[in-house]
């Protein structure tokens, strides 16, 4: 569209909802259409030709999925960008609407509204530089068992609360069973192993950006891990840094959960991430894998202001202090996750993140501030142009 304001059809049931939608997006510079139902909804996409159709799933007269598809089947909306803006997150209904043609899902939320406008200006041809590259930041320790994937999922979604207009994705990549899905209660197909399977050997950013499942209670999209360990032979590994190059060109920040893993998979993404966030037990035994973990490291070029070391006190009350960790390492830790009981157990459990208010005060404000050390020490990186590997 050779103009910088957008034609926008909004369908949605309930007046004051569909009114809010229409103040903020005039706001915005766009012109709007109003409709109360699909029928209606399709009726004025048909007559107006609106650039974006926005609309909840939620129909009183007929079925969202055969919306799209009747949209998708008509030569005059077949290409009409078509957002879904539902109440709440159904998966089922999501992929459905997803494969029917719809261009996106969203929550409605005041971040679904910052998403709606990035799609709007990718609409309007006004999107960001084809060089634009999001940030990596990896999730690491030595020794499993030091709740890596908990503090990732968890410091993710804070980082997400804090920076509203940032787009954030999880990738798991521990082998050979990922967790993050178990964790945020994701039981979905998309998974690591069936995206790199897929024989387009050049997904383009835009499939992630729309077909990754959202997980509305932890803010982020999540590209799951391998569900067993059969699956996670099929993985091409040669496959994975393409995937991760789209998904930088895709969200803005990358969050990768890496567990324990070292290896010729892992290597490349830890040397170019922006961030490596090292998870800390407060064994010595830990102490001494970190140690040569991180001498592995720094002789393969990764330096040490790259690393954000947090101590994490979730698996018990014994153990090395910060200061004795820190003699051992050589290297500052950041924070402190105090001993948290059964706090990420009970808040895994009922797939919910820590920061939801069924946990102690005190492991809130400790992942709170590791969050806040994340976003600071993101701030102090320039945004890089080379590719991952």
């Amino acid at each position: 569209m050779a103009r910088d304001f957008a034609y926008i059809l909004i369908i949605d049931s309930d007046a004051s909802s569909r009114n809010y939608l229409s103040v903020f997006l005039q706001q915005q510079g766009h012109r709007t259409l109003l409709a109360a139902s699909g029928k209606e909804g399709l009726v004025f996409a048909w007559r107006d030709r609106p650039d974006i159709i926005i609309f909840d799933p939620a129909f009183p007269d007929i079925p969202a999925v055969d919306f799209v598809d009747r949209l998708r089947k008509d030569a005059r909306t077949a290409q009409t960008v078509c957002i879904a803006l539902a109440q709440r997150e159904h998966f089922q209904e999501r992929n459905a609407l997803l494969a029917a043609g719809c261009n996106e899902y969203l929550v409605k939320s005041g971040e679904a509204l910052q998403q709606l406008k990035k799609q709007i200006a990718r609409a309007l041809g006004q999107e960001s530089s084809p060089s634009y590259r999001g940030k990596s930041i990896v999730f690491l320790s030595a020794k499993g068992g030091s709740g890596v994937s908990s503090l990732c999922a968890n410091l993710a979604t804070c980082v997400a609360e804090k920076q509203k207009e940032k787009t954030i994705v999880v990738v798991d990549l521990v082998l050979p069973i990922g967790s993050i899905a178990n964790i945020v209660g994701y039981d979905g197909t998309i998974n690591i192993v069936n995206v790199a399977l897929q024989k387009d050997q050049t997904i383009p950013p835009a499939y992630f950006r729309e077909n990754l499942p959202r997980i509305p209670a932890w803010r982020f999209a999540l590209l799951a891990g391998a569900p067993d360990p059969e699956m996670a032979n099929n993985l091409p590994a040669d496959r994975v840094p393409a995937i991760l190059e789209m998904l930088l060109k895709s969200y803005d920040y990358v969050f990768i959960d890496l567990g324990k893993s070292l290896s010729r998979i892992s290597l490349p993404i830890i040397q170019q991430a922006d961030l490596i966030v090292l998870i800390l037990g407060t064994d010595r035994a830990t102490a001494t894998l970190t140690k040569i973990t991180l001498d592995f490291l720094h002789a393969r070029g990764v330096d040490a202001p790259k690393i954000l070391a947090i101590q994490n006190r979730a698996v018990g009350l014994e153990g090395l202090t910060r200061a004795e960790t820190e003699k051992m390492l050589g290297l500052n830790i950041a924070v402190t996750i105090p001993y948290m009981a059964g706090d990420f157990t009970f808040a895994n459990n009922r797939h919910e993140p820590v920061v939801a208010g069924h946990t102690s005060e005190a492991s809130i404000l400790a992942v709170r501030q590791a969050a806040a050390l994340v976003i600071e020490s993101l701030e102090r990186q320039k945004v890089k142009g080379r590719p991952l590997l």
